[in-house]
């Protein structure tokens, strides 16, 4: 059997506010319209989700409500505090424990581009992938049937995309 992950950042987030708690820091415009155009692109790629793993952080929820537009609706969406500014190896322990058979995990740097750059086989040719800027995903296939055999370096790109690729800046 085949499983897909979907591995995203969140769209760019706004800055303006130096007071705000960081977990509550909301999308800005150009966030919004990457969120949206991602999601256009995943729908007319039929990279569609039937499980979400998401943080928490409002950043991470909008990217979702952005994206969500586009696709069917999900059979789970499930908001853990566990993928907030998580690291790479905390990514992979919440994938092995997962269900579905394509999940789109959402989530944060340092984390979500270190764990793309493991999780594959072979990199993209992209001169974005290593930066992984925000919105940027990875949709990978891994041969496995369950999610707990999941691990660094068996999952091969499928595509590969940054919200400029999309035109937008």
């Amino acid at each position: 059997m085949t499983k897909t992950l979907i591995l995203m950042r969140h769209a760019k987030s706004a800055w303006d506010d130096p007071l705000l708690d960081d977990h509550e820091r909301s999308l800005n415009d150009r966030g919004r319209r990457s969120a949206d155009a991602v999601g256009t692109w995943l729908s007319a790629q039929r990279h569609l989700p039937d499980t979400v793993l998401s943080s928490t952080a409002r950043r991470t929820r909008e990217t979702w409500e952005g994206l969500a537009p586009h696709l069917p609706a999900p059979e789970r969406v499930i908001w853990t505090r566990d993928l907030y500014l998580a690291s790479s190896m905390r990514l992979l322990k919440v994938l092995q424990r997962s269900e579905g058979r394509t999940i789109l995990l959402l989530g944060h740097n340092e984390g979500i581009g270190e764990a793309a750059s493991l999780l594959v086989r072979t990199p993209p040719k992209h001169p974005r992938f290593l930066q992984y800027p925000t919105a940027a995903v990875t949709v990978m296939r891994f041969d496995i049937d369950d999610w707990a055999a999941a691990i660094w370096g068996a999952g091969e790109v499928v595509d590969f995309i940054v919200p400029r690729d999309l035109g937008v800046a």
